[in-house]
């Protein structure tokens, strides 16, 4: 099989992170202190993988724009104190590892800020196998190709060998935008039919099933 991707870009929550009940969580017990409608699951797993001001907007679509703010105050709250129980999911570590070694560029594009990221590329020890990272603090919000974009001039790789990989429809949608291959993981926030509906090249129930059909196509 002739070499497919040049650049690989993962998502981070849900998509190397097994973060998606904790932020749900969190989004939960915001607006339960901010006497709001306390969104069912599904609602506010929805939104992962957005800007925070973009989610909050989705998850509590009665707020006034006024007191967003203070909702994206009450959601880090919450995440801060948990966060540091979140793991990566099982042979990612090793996994981006081998994929390095194989010659691919790597990068990440997320919805969360640019300290947020740092901080957990920094207890994950995994900062030094991505050759960019993009978060909403300096690109548009997913579905918006700017993320995409900025990573493939910045690296000078072609969108057409460009593979972006994530959990929600808003990462499949930004590939799309961004006229890029996208590729879908089961295991974390949106369903398997919605991701489907997006027409990935596949889609993975675990980390290792997405490994083990991405490295014939950096060969």
């Amino acid at each position: 099989m002739a070499k497919t991707f040049d650049l690989i870009v993962f998502d981070w929550d849900g998509t190397l992170m097994d973060s998606t009940a904790h932020i749900v969580r969190s989004i939960q017990r915001a607006c339960a202190d901010l006497d709001l409608p306390i969104p069912p699951r599904e609602r506010a797993s929805h939104v992962i993988g957005l800007g925070l001001v973009d989610a909050m907007r989705h998850v509590c679509p009665g707020l006034e724009p006024a007191r967003y703010q203070d909702m994206v105050v009450a959601y880090r709250d919450h995440y801060l104190k948990g966060d540091e129980a979140i793991e990566l999911f099982d042979g990612v570590s090793e996994g981006l590892a081998e994929l390095k070694a194989q010659g691919a560029f790597l990068a990440v594009a997320t919805g969360k800020s640019r300290a947020g990221l740092d901080r957990v590329l920094a207890k994950t020890g995994l900062a030094g196998l991505f050759d960019a990272t993009r978060t909403v603090d300096e690109c548009h919000s997913k579905p918006h190709p700017s993320m995409l974009l900025e990573l493939t001039d910045h690296l000078g790789v072609d969108t057409r060998r460009t593979l972006m990989v994530g959990d929600t429809t808003h990462d499949l949608m930004m590939a799309q935008n961004a006229g890029t291959h996208g590729a879908g993981v089961s295991y974390g926030a949106h369903p398997v039919g919605e991701l489907a509906a997006c027409a990935p090249l596949g889609i993975f129930d675990t980390y290792p099933d997405l490994h083990a059909w991405l490295l014939p196509q950096l060969n």
